[in-house]
């Protein structure tokens, strides 16, 4: 491996150049760790939602990044979108298997910081 790590896909031969600003895999883990990917992949750990009810969980939220952070997390196969034919549709969203599979990770960070910084206040903060 001279260039960067290499990451070889499950049930295949093709390899990943993760290090590699155009490799697919990049990609992914640049939308899932953005500053709204993580936030909205661990709102939707336990439900579908619709898209003001997503907006109204993740505080500070704008709508425009709402949006935009939903359409690349449903490009990826993370999240999906389903569409009512009612008048208005409704959208709602809800994780795929691979967010699942992606989101566990990070609901586990998520708790594990909570539970330390409850049980330790401020001071859990500071050390």
């Amino acid at each position: 491996m001279r260039d960067g790590a290499q990451l070889t896909q499950a049930g295949t031969d093709h390899r990943y150049e993760v290090f590699h600003t155009d490799c697919p895999a990049r990609d992914v883990v640049d939308h899932v760790t953005s500053r709204w990917g993580i936030w909205v992949l661990i709102a939707l750990r336990n439900t579908d939602l619709r898209f003001y009810e997503l907006r109204d969980s993740i505080q500070g939220i704008s709508e425009k990044m709402l949006a935009q952070t939903l359409r690349a997390l449903v490009q990826d196969d993370l999240v999906r979108r389903t569409v009512e034919p009612t008048t208005p549709p409704q959208v709602t969203y809800g994780l795929t298997e691979f967010g699942q599979d992606v989101g566990a990770p990070l609901t586990d960070l998520f708790d594990r910081i909570t539970q330390r910084l409850a049980a330790g206040g401020a001071s859990a903060r500071q050390g």
